[in-house]
């Protein structure tokens, strides 16, 4: 018995360890976020654009050494490694968005059976809808294109009923810029979202200023809101630039390093905002008369 108790115990210290570790509320909120693929999303675009910024600073850095003799070589490969996975992780991020399409479906059809609280804010989102609509199909003829997974040319619809032979050439380079087009549309309304957001909220603030018996709930989810917003103001200020940049055939900043500095804002900002949107409430205290 007692060898057989001293063994337990071994168990229980090494098999059993994490026993050890006390629950994390940290950990939990982790998992929860990353059970959804938007939060998934949103770390991996965090570490996609970190590797892209680090790689360029770790090659300079390597140059700068192998200038003044305290390197062999002018080149890092840990640099080269993080370039890669940084791409490898982009191409994960497009496969993922080829179930994109369903959310946006599900939202458009929700939207017009409860719409936002203006004409403006549902006219608003009308466009966005529409806008994501085109997006996501071209963005996924662009990454079946760019692996070799469809034809060059394919035929049109018209040429299925036998009546014409006419065929579509499908570039990879155009596909991407009109997807990035259809995107910036949706990021150009999403200021004029902004604006009408800005409006609601100033309107709310007058509203709790004149009255007398307001809550403290309600002052923290005011602030809450103003939080949200700006929060959104500086994801989609970094968006236009991008935008603007992968719209164009020649791209608008000569230098790869803008965009990826953009990216990262934009990355940072929306991983904040998805943190704090899957935050648990805190519970409201017992009051004594409740008891």
């Amino acid at each position: 018995m007692p060898h057989a108790h001293a063994i337990a115990r071994l168990n229980d210290a090494t098999l059993g360890a994490f026993a050890f570790v006390p629950p994390s509320a940290t950990l939990d909120h982790l998992v929860r976020y990353l059970s959804t693929w938007s939060g998934t999303d949103k770390l991996f675009t965090l570490m996609q654009y970190t590797l892209k910024l680090v790689a360029p600073v770790l090659i300079a850095r390597a140059r700068l050494q192998h200038r003044f003799g305290l390197r062999k070589e002018p080149t890092r490969n840990v640099s080269s490694s993080f370039a890669r996975f940084a791409d490898i992780i982009g191409d994960f991020r497009m496969l993922g968005r080829f179930c994109g399409l369903f959310p946006v479906l599900q939202w458009m059809i929700s939207m017009e059976r409860n719409p936002p609280p203006t004409r403006a804010l549902l006219n608003v989102e009308r466009l966005q809808g529409w806008s994501m609509l085109v997006y996501y199909p071209l963005e996924h003829l662009y990454y079946l294109r760019k692996h070799d997974l469809i034809p060059a040319v394919i035929p049109s619809i018209i040429s299925l009923t036998g009546r014409y032979s006419r065929r579509i050439n499908l570039n990879a380079g155009k596909l991407a810029v009109w997807s990035c087009r259809a995107w910036a549309v949706y990021v150009l309304l999403q200021f004029a979202h902004l604006l009408e957001d800005r409006k609601l909220l100033l309107m709310k603030e007058r509203h709790l200023k004149k009255g007398k018996d307001v809550s403290v709930e309600e002052k923290k989810d005011l602030r809450r809101r103003w939080g949200v917003f700006w929060n959104e103001v500086v994801a989609n200020s970094a968006n236009l630039p991008l935008a603007i940049h992968w719209s164009l055939e020649k791209g608008f900043f000569s230098n790869e390093l803008w965009p990826t500095i953009f990216a990262l804002v934009n990355a940072i900002a929306s991983f904040r905002s998805g943190w704090k949107a899957t935050a648990l409430l805190p519970r409201k205290p017992v009051a004594q008369n409740d008891l």
